[in-house]
């Protein structure tokens, strides 16, 4: 088990040191999130960062992907496809229980995946659960690692996972409290229990952690450097999610897709990602992040004036464009601000409005996946680009399916932003993935200063 193999690992380094820098069993951690969400079900999370890491403390999925989107064994050990990827098996681990005491077998397993998705046909054959879809589905594994597919025991309004923690009470929308479980297959959680405030504000999450109240909150991307400078532990993820202006239709003739075109070419991205977003921003030429791919710096990110004098010169004046944001997000105003600053410097009229009917939405699009191919097809599907369509397995295909969706015309990416969380001084062995998804299973409290 990971825990035991992490004691002996930190004992054996640490010999000599003091007792408490150790690992240790026990403590409350405290923790707040903006998110307030009514239901537990994993179904209905959103694919957030905060939705992610609620859905990863209470249930497990079959599989696990690593930092690098490989899959790794979760609740099944392994697994296998039939010739032509539409029927796989997936093995399962044994002696996992739910905290009620009932095996997490085949029919639990079956039962749970189908309620999550009406796309295959699932059913239990002995210690395996075989799932079928309508296609080729060489990536199954991969999406069954998204929080909307873990196992989950559903009895009318109850829920329950087989994770590290178990609910202790739950006030929806309000608050959270978490057990840690003895009996967790990968190893008993050191932590015993997590308090977790739901529906506060950036600044009461501030706050809470400046006096001592909260030992782990989210950050404001733009405010991670600041709150650095103030002496508290910030954790910032690779740059992930994705900013971008989306049309509201495909373009209706060539004028108009060059226009388009004009509006990426003459936005400042530096600016965007340096100044308002304080650096926790990258410009993003693709939909993809340039770490999850290798080729994200093919797609241009710097302005061109001369390409942007060039096309106005060739198309035709469009009627004034309207830009909405979300009125909740303290910083996509002033976004949407500087994105029209930039496009009337180009000759373009835009106009930012907080209503969401409008030409353009300025939208942030978390990326839930690890796997460059399900993060993709899902950032398609948000978007309204359609799936993406591949010839092969290469990096190749998956950067000419890529391209073609960027070809639509009805997609600008702006900026990847990275996630930040603010962390307490008694927080030990703190640890997230890529995306900014936190191992809260792997944390200890301590007394001392880290």
């Amino acid at each position: 088990m990971r825990r035991i193999a992490l004691l002996l690992l930190v004992s054996s380094s640490l010999s000599g040191a003091r007792a408490a820098t150790r690992p240790r069993y026990g403590g409350t951690l405290h923790v707040s999130l903006t998110a307030a969400p009514v239901s537990l079900d994993p179904r209905s999370q959103s694919d957030s960062i905060a939705g992610q890491n609620l859905s990863h403390l209470i249930f497990d999925s079959l599989v696990i992907l690593d930092d690098r989107g490989g899959t790794r064994p979760g609740l099944a050990t392994s697994w296998q496809a039939e010739p032509g990827n539409q029927r796989w098996h997936f093995y399962l681990r044994k002696e996992v229980t739910f905290p009620d005491g009932t095996a997490v077998n085949s029919d639990a397993v079956a039962a749970s995946l189908r309620a999550a998705s009406s796309d295959w046909k699932v059913f239990p054959s002995d210690d395996n659960v075989v799932i079928e879809s309508d296609s080729a589905d060489a990536n199954l594994p991969a999406r069954l690692a998204l929080s909307r597919y873990s196992i989950a025991k559903r009895s009318g309004s109850k829920v329950l996972g087989s994770g590290p923690y178990t609910v202790s009470q739950w006030d929806p929308g309000k608050k959270l409290s978490l057990a840690a479980r003895d009996d967790y297959w990968d190893g008993r959680p050191f932590v015993d229990t997590v308090e977790i405030e739901l529906g506060r504000n950036l600044r009461d999450q501030m706050i809470a952690l400046e006096v001592g109240k909260a030992d782990l909150i989210e950050v404001a991307p733009e405010q991670a450097h600041h709150v650095r400078m103030e002496n508290q532990r910030v954790d910032l993820s690779s740059p992930g999610e994705l900013m971008a202006l989306a049309f509201a239709r495909d373009p209706q003739s060539s004028d108009e897709a060059r226009l388009r075109q004009a509006l990426s070419a003459g936005i400042d991205r530096g600016a965007l990602g340096n100044v308002l977003f304080q650096g926790s921003a990258e410009p993003a030429g693709s939909l993809l992040p340039n770490w999850m791919t290798g080729y994200g710096f093919l797609f241009p990110t710097s302005t061109d004036a001369a390409g942007v004098r060039q096309i106005r010169g060739e198309a035709r004046q469009l009627s004034s464009w309207t830009l909405s944001y979300d009125p909740t997000d303290p910083l996509a105003r002033v976004v949407a601000e500087r994105v029209a600053l930039n496009a009337r410097d180009m000759g373009l009229a835009l106009q930012p409005t907080a209503s969401g009917a409008a030409y353009i939405r300025l939208v942030r699009v978390p990326l839930d996946s690890l796997d460059n191919r399900v993060a993709l097809a899902r950032l398609g599907a948000t978007l309204g680009l359609g799936q993406p369509r591949y010839s092969g397995g290469s990096i190749e295909d998956l950067y000419a399916a890529e391209s073609a969706l960027l070809n639509t015309g009805r997609v600008v990416p702006l900026l990847h932003i990275r996630a930040a969380a603010g962390i307490g001084p008694a927080v030990r062995n703190w640890a997230s993935n890529r995306l900014g998804i936190w191992q809260l299973p792997e944390v200890w409290l301590g007394a001392d200063q880290p």
